[in-house]
């Protein structure tokens, strides 16, 4: 419990910390935007490009995990996007509540947590994880939301062909996904990357967390219409119980693995909401009302269901 309290609790300061800014007005609404977009062109892709760069190719030998940690993680996805389906919604918000739903909170959460718990050797399932939320998923969200709002959907063969192309020339424009292309391509290369672009990856980098969740709190300090409850805790439920079982399922009873990579697996799959939908649902000006709130209900019900996870793996 004392582990979890000190891995969530400043996430929470963090948050706080932007709602009481925006409510005093030291910032006011502009800064939302302005932190938004510079967590979303600088610190992030700095944070992904250096994680990339410095992979190893042993990292990626998690057969068993990746299908465990992945499966669990697209299931979930493609139930909330199914029922999005139902409720009419456009693909771009269909998008953003699967990302909602599926999206943990490996980076900044998870694997301090999962050292905490399983020592050095749960670093590489740990870092594998964090690539598949964001940069597989992240990704592919990112194509659907542009592919909806280029007109991508009903429209002829010429036209479908032309708005191809243009969401091709956005997704090359885009840092969220360029980054990650670029900093595995120089990783493979095996070059260390140098002293200094290292310290200011990692210096640019270190930002993007502690300004996505203040972000977040300034956004919840603002007067915004009423967000759904009912999808606020539909999202939440996939994300803290749905992703967890189906992950869980998957890990012990149908894939290989070492118990510890198990144990991973659903630990991080039990995680809560991380800041990523947030941040595109502010970059394409989607609602963000239910996304926030799902974040903050999700990483605060998380101090219960971690904690029960982790007193469950105490005992084996």
């Amino acid at each position: 419990m004392d582990l979890v309290l000190v891995a969530v609790l400043p996430i929470f300061a963090l948050i706080l910390s932007g709602y009481l800014c925006g409510r005093s007005g030291i910032l006011g609404p502009a800064a939302t935007d302005a932190l938004n977009g510079f967590v979303v062109w600088l610190a992030l892709p700095a944070l992904l490009f250096d994680a990339m760069a410095r992979l190893h190719a042993d990292v990626l030998a998690q057969g068993g995990f990746v299908a465990a940690f992945g499966g669990g993680m697209v299931l979930t996805y493609a139930l909330c996007f199914r029922w999005g389906s139902a409720q009419d919604a456009r693909l771009a918000d269909r998008g953003i509540d699967g990302l909602s739903a599926a999206y943990a909170n490996t980076g900044f959460l998870g694997i301090p947590l999962a050292l905490a718990l399983f020592g050095t050797e749960a670093l590489a399932p740990a870092i594998v994880a964090s690539l598949l939320t964001v940069c597989a998923l992240f990704g592919f969200s990112i194509i659907l939301i542009e592919r909806d709002l280029q007109g991508g959907e009903g429209s002829g063969a010429r036209k479908r062909r032309a708005v191809a192309a243009k969401v091709v020339w956005l997704l090359l424009r885009n840092p969220l996904l360029v980054s990650p292309v670029l900093g595995l391509a120089y990783g493979l290369t095996g070059w260390p990357l140098p002293v200094a672009a290292a310290r200011f990856a990692t210096l640019l980098g270190g930002a993007a967390s502690p300004c996505a969740l203040v972000t977040i709190g300034l956004f919840l300090a603002q007067k915004q219409d009423g967000s759904d409850p009912a999808v606020v805790a539909r999202l939440v439920g996939l994300k803290l119980v749905v992703q967890p079982a189906l992950t869980g399922l998957l890990a012990f009873k149908l894939f290989a693995m070492p118990p510890m990579h198990a144990h991973v697996a659903l630990l991080l799959s039990a995680l809560p909401t991380g800041t990523g939908p947030f941040m595109l649902a502010k970059l394409y000006h989607r609602n963000a009302a239910e996304t926030s709130r799902a974040i903050l209900l999700s990483t605060l019900l998380s101090l219960l269901t971690v904690s029960v996870l982790v007193a469950w793996f105490g005992r084996l």
